[in-house]
């Protein structure tokens, strides 16, 4: 099979500007207490690939500008919106205020395996992914309406939050329909 790898300028990508106008995904991230500025910059370029709302950055996680961010977000820190919370569970009030179901990515009692869960159509929601220690307060956790975990296989009991955010993100994305520009 010979196949030819498509240069940049032939992706079709939107502009900045343009990636601000567009219609909203129904989808929004919340990163809690996310210590590595690697792992934020990763969670903007993820967001932006699968066309996130925003991003809120709660408690510790390193904002914008930061060459460490900017590293691993190639500029998606510029095309995706985000805020900053001194806490979690204001940035949660805040969303559930949007219309937003609150969703902890997080391993509960009562967690759904992602794949089961489908999201519905219209509806809006605020992802939460956790500290790469910790994993999402417990109080958060307590403030969400469901908890969805990953699930896993291998002997170690969680995924670097930066691969979980884009599983789950295309998880959402491919279940919901793409919303008229």
């Amino acid at each position: 099979m010979s196949d030819r790898k498509l240069l940049n300028i032939e992706l079709g990508r939107v502009s900045a500007p343009d990636y601000s106008r567009r219609n909203g995904s129904g989808i929004a991230l919340v990163l809690d207490n996310i210590r590595s500025a690697h792992n934020v910059g990763s969670a903007f370029r993820t967001a932006d690939a699968f066309h996130a709302d925003r991003i809120c950055l709660c408690g510790i996680c390193a904002l914008p500008p930061s060459a460490e961010i900017h590293k691993s977000a190639l500029g998606a820190e510029d095309s995706v919106p985000w805020e900053h919370f001194a806490d979690t569970l204001d940035a949660v009030r805040r969303l559930r205020e949007e219309g937003y179901e609150i969703v902890s990515v997080e391993q509960t009692v009562h967690a759904r395996e992602l794949q089961d869960f489908t999201p519905e159509p219209g509806k809006r929601y605020a992802l939460i992914f956790g500290n790469e220690v910790d994993g999402v307060q417990q109080s958060v956790v307590d403030a969400s309406d469901f908890a969805v975990e990953v699930p896993q296989w291998g002997c170690k009991h969680s995924l670097n939050v930066s691969v979980c955010v884009g599983v789950v993100l295309w998880h959402f994305r491919s279940r919901l329909p793409v919303r008229p520009e």
